[in-house]
């Protein structure tokens, strides 16, 4: 990591970086469409998940899978799933079905749940069981009727995840074939409405293609995290965050944002000291070179390269920074203080870890409960109401637009 001040910071920085499309990614999509459950075989064998006989994982395989798992590691994601769907139901119990009446209208809102998502986890580098968790928990808990899971090289440790967390089907297939067979549907691998989940660039690209045959949550890239600290911020601490970002993968990026230049230095030599004892030492050395430490003269200054930055993972470790909240308007995940460690929103504290990366939280927050239901109006209107009140403005408003057979519709109400 190279320490820069701010002054030589530049706009570079805190450019968009443009999404590029893979060129496979239409050829395999239309393929599946086409050939379905054969096509799904094919590119899975090319990919490296090897001959695939079957693509559900079974209820034996599941019990096997179960038995396999440590008895501590299984408490633990059971610990997560409990936290996890209690943020859900909080944030659920907000949601209200809604209904007004005034002018001799009704108008209201209901909240309908999704009915089958498609959660795709990522097994690539390493199992991932949290992002089975952070998928179909709040999925069941919005009341979703079915959830089903697409994982590569799936893990009897992410099987249990998924099986624990709630969710209908669990298919041993990764990649843009996952997300195609989801997105329309195979012989044994259904159709879903929307698609969620983090993935590589292969999987991204896939998931931009098929939107608007279902839905998606975002388009998220390489994980990131930015981190802000002073002189009372500790840097073995930082240090550690920093790294554990830089581990995921050798695009992820890692950012310190400080006042103190001692600090910098010190949670340099943190990092150099741990990437030694690191067994994922080789990924997270290349990918911290991705990343740099701003000197900034203020936590103002810093606080403005970080919303201008719109980070996936946001630390605020400096004196009285839960002072600052409400300073901070853009970032995927918000963690206050030294000890509000990033690593528990990645796996067990209650809110999600599938978050907005590449400064895309400038306009949407993570994955939630509200991504699995529908808020769908209604409205219930008088025969006066038509003819006192909609039909004559209707009819004004159509007539200005040039529309004359919404106006016709219009008029007839009020019998002209």
């Amino acid at each position: 990591m190279n320490i820069i001040d701010i002054k030589d910071l530049d706009d570079d920085f805190f450019k968009y970086k443009e999404f590029a499309g893979i060129d496979t990614v239409n050829e395999i999509i239309n393929d599946i469409k086409i050939n379905g459950d054969d096509s799904v075989k094919k590119y899975s064998k090319k990919f490296g998940d090897g001959e695939l006989d079957s693509f559900e994982v079974t209820g034996q395989e599941i019990e096997n899978a179960i038995r396999e798992v440590p008895s501590e590691i299984l408490k633990s994601i059971e610990y997560a799933i409990k936290n996890v769907k209690k943020f859900a139901q909080a944030q659920l119990s907000n949601l209200k079905d809604t209904e007004v009446s005034f002018d001799g209208m009704t108008l209201g809102h209901k909240i309908i749940p999704i009915e089958r998502i498609g959660s795709y986890v990522p097994g690539g580098n390493y199992p991932l069981p949290s992002s089975a968790i952070m998928s179909v928990v709040p999925a069941k808990v919005a009341g979703v009727k079915e959830a089903i899971v697409c994982s590569p090289k799936i893990q009897p440790v992410t099987i249990a995840a998924c099986k624990y967390a709630g969710a209908d089907k669990i298919f041993k297939v990764g990649g843009i074939q996952a997300v195609a067979a989801m997105a329309y549907g195979t012989e044994t691998i259904p159709k879903v409405d929307k698609i969620v989940g983090p993935g590589n660039k292969f999987v991204t690209a896939a998931k931009k293609e098929v939107y608007g045959v279902c839905g998606i949550d975002f388009l998220a890239g390489p994980s990131e995290v930015l981190i802000i600290a002073d002189d009372t911020s500790r840097a073995d601490f930082i240090a550690a965050d920093l790294l554990a970002q830089a581990e995921h993968d050798k695009d992820a990026e890692a950012y310190l944002v400080t006042t103190s230049r001692q600090l910098a230095s010190k949670v340099l030599e943190k990092i150099d000291e741990y990437l030694k004892l690191l067994e994922t030492s080789d990924i997270a050395s290349e990918s911290i070179k991705n990343g740099c430490i701003i000197i900034t003269d203020s936590i103002e200054q810093a606080i403005e390269i970080s919303d201008k930055k719109a980070p996936e993972h946001l630390e605020i470790c400096f004196d009285r920074a839960e002072d600052y909240v409400s300073r901070f308007t853009n970032y995927g995940s918000l963690f206050i203080g030294n000890y509000s460690a990033e690593v528990f929103g990645d796996y067990c504290s209650g809110t999600n870890h599938i978050l907005p990366t590449n400064s895309i939280s400038r306009y949407t927050g993570g994955l939630s409960v509200f991504d699995f239901v529908k808020i769908q109006t209604y409205q219930n209107i008088s025969k006066e109401s038509s003819e006192k009140y909609l039909s004559p403005n209707a009819s004004n408003l159509a007539k200005t637009e040039g529309l004359f057979a919404h106006k016709l519709s219009a008029d007839l109400r009020r019998g002209l």
